[in-house]
């Protein structure tokens, strides 16, 4: 037994020297809560070995945030609740949010066809006589490739070739896999297409539709697609598998929909917070599409690009949906990667519980962690 505690406090020593001065201690009524983020993503920083670890967790209404490392190459600061970053893939889960409120008010329908809201100079392929519907390109069942077929950009701005122009070109040379609800693949491609059409059907530039629809009211005022000069010094930098550093490039208009916007931990726990406000009058309805399974794995052939984070048992509107196993109840995730930000964020619409964690290094064991630590946690933290 002695040998045992002295193992114990050796640890819980090396934690705190590894950790000294990088937590940012979250003020929450819920004391375990916080004493769970910050241990958890010690020992997650302290495993992973990234240049920067931030982790945040939501129960019940409180929340609780802890940094570890360095937000930057050369700086001491350790990243917060405050820190900017870019989330990726994550975009595609807000961009699913539109589109459910847009549902929700009748200004579309899950079933449009995508060729309805592009107009007809652009030509939107068929396989087998199926149209590419919205609800195809939201649940990645639309048969359009992972990514668009494009020139590489300059080494300072990779992105720059990523036009709505070469997007449309791309339609129209017939890029389709298999037919539209019949497999899942996932696909940037296709929830860029879809940003455009919601732009294109409420006649207004996505970026402001996602403003009026999710950000305002949700009061997410850290989430944005372009940040300003005066956010530089908050942002955290990205790094490449090798671990150097990679600068943060411009996005282009039409990348809104799948990878385009940055957020911050406190950000993103509030978004978290309003999913798990289910019984809330405000935005119900959108609310409740937002949740919805439509398409269960075993209806899709082929499947693939989807287990990255855990196994997906269905697709909702950008979420990946993992029905209850063991202790673990059902959970709603979705991950993100870009420019050497690796991110993942879930929650259990039923428990009242969500996690949020983000690394600053491309590192796929580190990222394949990090989602199981979350979904572990998520299980621990929900009440029985």
């Amino acid at each position: 037994m002695r040998h045992f505690t002295g193992r114990c406090l050796a640890f819980s020593l090396t934690i705190a020297a590894a950790t000294a001065g990088s937590l940012d201690r979250a003020d929450a009524e819920d004391k375990l809560l916080g004493e769970t983020v910050e241990f958890t993503g010690a020992v997650l920083f302290l495993e992973t070995k990234v240049p920067g670890l931030v982790i945040g967790a939501v129960r019940g209404g409180d929340t609780a945030v802890a940094g570890f490392g360095s937000i930057a190459e050369g700086s001491d600061k350790a990243p917060d609740g405050d820190t900017l970053m870019r989330v990726g893939s994550v975009s595609k889960v807000f961009t699913g949010a539109v589109l459910a409120s847009l549902v929700a008010d009748g200004t579309v329908g899950f079933t449009d066809p995508l060729q309805e809201h592009l107009g007809p100079d652009v030509s939107v392929p068929q396989m087998d006589g199926q149209p590419i519907r919205l609800i195809d390109l939201a649940t990645h069942t639309s048969g359009l490739p992972r990514e668009v077929e494009r020139e590489q950009g300059p080494a300072d701005d990779p992105f720059a070739t990523l036009t709505e122009r070469a997007y449309i070109e791309a339609l129209g040379s017939g890029p389709q896999l298999f037919a539209a609800g019949t497999g899942g693949l996932y696909s940037n491609f296709g929830f860029d297409m879809l940003a455009l059409a919601l732009g294109s059907a409420a006649a207004k530039p996505y970026e402001a539709l996602l403003a009026e629809r999710v950000l305002q009211p949700i009061g997410l005022a850290d989430t944005m697609l372009a940040p300003s000069a005066s956010d530089r010094d908050r942002l955290m930098q990205g790094h490449d598998f090798d671990g150097s550093p990679l600068p943060d490039v411009p996005n282009t208009s039409v990348m809104a929909g799948a990878s385009g916007i940055y957020s911050t931990t406190n950000d993103i726990l509030k978004w978290l917070q309003w999913h798990l406000d289910r019984f809330s009058p405000d935005n119900a309805e959108m609310r409740l599409l937002n949740h919805a399974a439509y398409v269960p794995r075993d209806s899709l052939d082929p499947v693939y690009g989807f287990d990255e984070s855990g196994r997906m048992d269905a697709m909702g509107l950008g979420w990946v949906v993992m029905r209850p196993k063991g202790d673990r109840p059902l959970i709603l995730q979705k991950a993100g990667g870009l420019q050497g930000m690796f991110v993942y964020h879930a929650f259990a619409p039923t428990r009242g519980v969500g996690v949020f964690i983000a690394i600053n290094q491309f590192n796929f064991a580190a990222s394949m962690m990090m989602a199981e630590v979350a979904n572990d946690l998520i299980a621990q933290l929900a009440p029985r």
